[in-house]
C-alpha cells in the first residue's frame, strides 16, 4: 500500500482510508484486522488524518477541466442556490416535475443543485482514490464520467469502480433529492445514495443507504439506517424498476427519518435514539462485494438536490413511522425488517 506522501496526501486518498477504516471496525475478519492495521499505520483513524481543507469546495485531487471553453464543471457555482430553474427530469426520460417530492412536499428551491454539466467533476466533490468498500476491490476518480448531463459510475469485473462525497455540504438535518438508476448486471455490485458522518466516525456517527440497489434484477430499492458502536440497524424494502429513472429522497430532522420515492413517502422512524448525532454529507457509490462472477456493473445519477431544515421546521408527513432493528449486514445480506407499502413497477 502507497504511504499517502507517495500519493500526494490527495483528499480523495485521505478520505478513502478514513472510510474503509472506519467500515472495518466491526468486521471480526483477520484481513479486516489486517487492513485496519495497515491503514492505522498511515495514519488513517487518527485526529487531523483529513484535513479541514477537504471539506471545503477546493479540493486538491479532481481532474483538469476539459474542452475548448472549460465549461461547467460539477459542483460549479452553476448550482443555482438562489432558484431552481433546471428541468427536474433531466436527462433521464420519464419523470415529471410533479414526481419529486420537492414538489409534492413544497421544499421549495434547493440551497445546491447539481444537474451534471459538463465533463468533469468540479470543486464539490471528493472522488474517492484507494480501496474499495470495507477493503474489496479499487475506487478509482477514473471509474466516475460526466457526459450528456448525467454522471455514470462503471464497475469492471475485477472490483474497480467509484464513490463520490460531496463533502462542500455537510450539515446535520436536511433533505436530500437524487434521480437515478441502475441497469441490470453483477451481482457483486451495490449501486445507491446515501448519507456519512463527516466525522468519519462509523459506525457511532452513523449512516443513512436512503437508496441501496442490491438485487442483481433491479427490482427493490432497499434503505439501511445504521448506528451504535455495534453497527445496529432499521431496515426497509420496496419493490420498484429500478432499471428506470426514479427520484428517491431523504428527509433528516430531530424527530426522525423519512424516505420517498417520486415524491411519495414509503419508509419513516421516529425512533430518536437511532438518529445520527453529527453534521452529514451526501455520497454517491457503486460498491463491490464480490461473488466471483467476473461481470461488470453501472449506476447513473441525472441530478442531486441538497436543503437546510429551518429552524422549528418538521417533517413534511405527519405518519407514525415504523421502527425496526436487526444486526444483519446491510451489504452482504437482507434484513428482517421489510416496511414495503406496495409495488412501484
Amino acid at each position: 500500500m502507497s504511504s499517502p506522501d507517495e500519493l500526494e496526501a490527495r483528499c480523495g486518498w485521505r478520505i478513502t482510508a478514513a472510510r474503509v477504516f472506519a467500515e472495518l471496525a466491526p468486521d471480526a475478519r483477520d484481513t479486516a484486522g489486517a487492513l485496519r492495521a495497515a491503514l492505522l499505520a498511515l495514519g488513517a483513524g487518527t485526529p487531523g488524518f483529513v484535513p479541514a481543507r477537504c471539506y471545503a469546495a477546493g479540493p486538491d485531487d479532481q481532474r483538469a477541466h476539459t474542452g475548448e471553453d472549460s465549461p461547467p464543471s460539477v459542483g460549479s457555482p452553476q448550482w443555482l442556490p438562489a432558484q431552481d430553474t433546471t428541468d427536474i427530469t433531466g436527462s433521464g426520460a420519464g419523470g415529471s416535475r410533479q414526481d419529486t417530492a420537492q414538489a409534492v412536499f413544497g421544499w421549495g428551491a434547493p440551497d445546491v443543485i447539481d444537474d451534471f454539466t459538463g465533463t468533469t467533476l468540479g470543486t464539490g466533490w471528493n472522488a474517492y482514490d484507494g480501496p474499495g468498500h470495507a477493503g474489496n476491490g479499487t475506487r478509482s476518480p477514473d471509474a466516475a464520467t460526466v457526459a450528456d448531463g448525467v454522471l455514470t459510475i462503471d464497475g469492471t469485473g475485477d472490483g474497480t469502480t467509484a464513490g463520490l462525497a460531496w463533502t462542500a455540504h455537510s450539515q446535520k438535518y436536511g433533505r436530500w433529492e437524487v434521480r437515478m438508476r441502475a441497469p441490470t448486471g453483477s451481482p457483486s455490485y451495490n449501486a445507491l445514495a446515501l448519507l456519512w458522518p463527516t466525522q468519519e466516525n462509523f459506525p457511532v456517527g452513523g449512516e443513512i443507504d436512503f437508496a441501496e440497489i442490491m438485487n442483481p434484477a433491479r427490482d427493490t430499492i432497499e434503505l439501511f439506517l445504521h448506528y451504535g458502536a455495534d453497527n445496529s440497524q432499521v431496515h426497509g424494502e420496496l419493490a420498484i424498476d429500478a432499471t428506470e429513472w426514479h427520484n428517491y429522497a431523504v428527509e433528516w430532522t430531530p424527530d426522525g427519518v423519512t424516505a420517498f420515492v417520486d415524491g411519495r413517502e414509503w419508509w419513516k422512524t421516529t425512533d430518536t435514539s437511532i438518529l445520527p448525532p453529527g453534521p452529514m454529507h451526501l455520497c454517491l457509490q457503486l460498491d463491490w462485494f464480490p461473488r466471483g462472477d467476473g461481470e461488470t456493473g453501472q449506476v447513473q445519477y441525472d441530478w442531486v438536490k441538497q436543503w437546510g431544515l429551518a429552524a422549528g421546521e418538521g417533517a413534511s408527513t405527519d405518519s407514525s413511522g415504523s421502527e425496526g432493528s436487526t444486526d444483519a449486514d446491510s451489504s452482504t445480506s437482507i434484513t428482517d425488517e421489510v416496511n414495503n407499502v406496495g409495488s412501484r413497477r
